[in-house]
């Protein structure tokens, strides 16, 4: 054979071999399925918590932990739904990214850089499918379906989508069409290439509404009251004892009370709404006690909240059956989380807000047999700054400098990450809509909890985890934490300084009160 010949054969076979192993490489890179749900509390998964155990269990969630890895301490750095979503799609704080809250937030910064556009990049088939609202169109996905009523919040029932641009009214149950239509794009899919499918639920954010066949559930129960239920809010009288979040702000809405049949349009909307203002108590066609009221508010409540997530729960079913039936699971990183957790009744409240733990807790439970041993444990100090760049390490991406959060791959993988940061910051800036929590700022450490209200107040708090896990003891005056104080106090600054936010308290204000226009805007008006 001549030289020259062998030469262009042996070319050839060496190109040949380069774009096998690149096709390869491309498809062996891991699938993604991120599932969020809305205003989750880690209380009502029976993998982080008893409390609805032979009540209201959630099997499917609980087969991803058991399967997988689960996070004890996970916490929404801003734990409200707009603003907590820009902060795990991008791994920066919202005095970074720019969206701080959701009433009059104005509109996420699509421009920016973004996790789901990285993978897409890096040659992933994207898709954003359910809950977005951001306010601002999705990019980064190749097909995008979001809620678009109700200020992107969506509706239970017979829901309206934008499909890629193009308004799509759907007849049925919106847990069940939007996971439909994520099963039909997986099946339409290109098996050539990887795929990251973000699949957000609505459920099981307020009002509430469950499905059909869930609407009777638990009907002859009573399902019990958490012990803080009565809580007096003593040393907490500014801050926990000043909102409008406990059970009397509970609408008819909230509550399903019969609606009258001469109500329509505006007037039915109003009639529905009563129970939001204060003075607005809203109640059922019989007479009750004011503590009988409070507790069958709270039997509506937490019934109806319960019974969306059944349906929530259904659903995750249906997507690990998909993965099982296509043989897609070994290759499947499948994640399940919220965008924050929820009050189910403790210290009298719904809805979330407070940097106190029931509401910053977040669930997140994920398996990856190839890396992720079976029933993997991580308590460490982890936010939902850090899921980005922790995606993006299990996807063998970049991580941009940028990205002020951390990836947490090391630890899944069940092993010692020593250089692992022992707090995390959090700051909330709405208000006073919705229900009234006052801004504040804080450090949550491994035992501590420092926090700072300061809009219409200037207050302190301090928590002894250990020893208070419900937070009804205020230390910020003990004799016994003063050094403590000091110090946590000077670890708060340095996190906010290494955050970059280094703005004034009256700077601070002037965002909470600043109309940024947006899906919850008086500009709208």
């Amino acid at each position: 054979m001549k030289p020259i010949l062998l030469f262009l054969i042996l070319f050839a076979t060496i190109g040949c071999k380069q774009s096998i192993d690149k096709n390869r490489e491309s498809t062996n890179k891991p699938n993604i399925i991120f599932i969020l749900s809305d205003d989750h509390a880690t209380n009502a998964i029976t993998a982080y918590s008893n409390r609805f155990k032979g009540i209201a269990e959630t099997p499917n969630i609980d087969k991803i932990a058991n399967e997988g890895a689960i996070l004890k301490n996970a916490f929404s750095t801003n734990a409200i739904c707009g603003p907590s979503r820009a902060s795990i799609i991008t791994g920066k704080y919202s005095h970074i990214n720019g969206y701080y809250k959701n009433y009059k937030g104005g509109h996420f910064n699509g421009n920016q850089w973004t996790y789901p556009k990285a993978l897409q990049e890096a040659g992933y088939q994207t898709a954003l499918i359910g809950k977005w609202h951001l306010a601002s169109k999705p990019q980064g996905f190749d097909f995008y379906k979001y809620h678009t009523e109700h200020g992107e919040q969506g509706v239970y029932w017979n829901p309206t989508y934008s499909e890629n641009g193009k308004s799509v009214k759907e007849k049925g149950y919106a847990t069940n069409i939007t996971t439909n239509s994520a099963l039909e794009w997986l099946s339409k899919r290109d098996t050539k290439k990887p795929f990251t499918l973000l699949l957000q639920y609505k459920a099981p954010h307020r009002e509430w509404a469950p499905d059909t066949k869930y609407v009777n559930s638990w009907a002859d129960e009573n399902i019990s009251i958490p012990e803080t239920f009565n809580d007096n809010y003593k040393g907490r009288e500014k801050t926990a004892g000043n909102t409008h979040m406990t059970m009397e702000y509970l609408n008819r809405r909230d509550l399903k009370i019969p609606i009258p049949d001469s109500l329509s349009g505006k007037k039915l909307r109003k009639w529905l709404d009563f129970g939001n203002k204060p003075h607005q108590i809203a109640k059922p066609n019989k007479n009750l006690s004011e503590k009988e009221l409070k507790k069958w508010k709270y039997q509506r409540y937490i019934k109806d909240y319960l019974a969306t997530i059944k349906s929530v729960d259904d659903n995750i079913g249906r997507v690990l059956n998909y993965l099982k039936e296509n043989n897609l699971q070994e290759n499947t990183i499948i994640i399940y989380a919220s965008d924050q957790g929820f009050f189910l009744g403790e210290h009298g409240w719904f809805d979330k807000r407070f940097m106190y733990e029931e509401s910053m807790r977040m669930p997140f439970v994920i398996r990856y047999p190839k890396k992720i041993k079976p029933k993997t444990v991580i308590k460490d100090v982890i936010s939902n700054i850090d899921l980005a760049p922790t995606i993006l390490d299990m996807a063998g991406v970049n991580i941009p400098k940028e990205v002020q959060g951390n990836s947490f791959y090391k630890q899944l993988k069940g092993e010692t990450n020593n250089n692992w940061r022992q707090s995390m910051y959090y700051h909330y800036y709405e208000y006073p809509k919705w229900h009234h929590v006052q801004p504040h700022y804080g450090i949550r450490t491994a035992r501590y909890k420092l926090i700072h209200f300061y809009y219409d107040v200037d207050v302190w708090e301090l928590y002894d985890l250990d020893n208070d896990p419900s937070e009804l003891n205020n230390l910020i005056d003990s004799e016994n934490h003063k050094s403590l104080i000091v110090d946590l106090k000077q670890k708060l600054y340095q996190l906010k300084n290494n955050y970059g936010n280094n703005k004034s308290l009256e700077e601070l204000k002037r965002i909470t009160s600043k109309d940024f226009g947006g899906l919850e805007s008086e500009k709208n008006n």
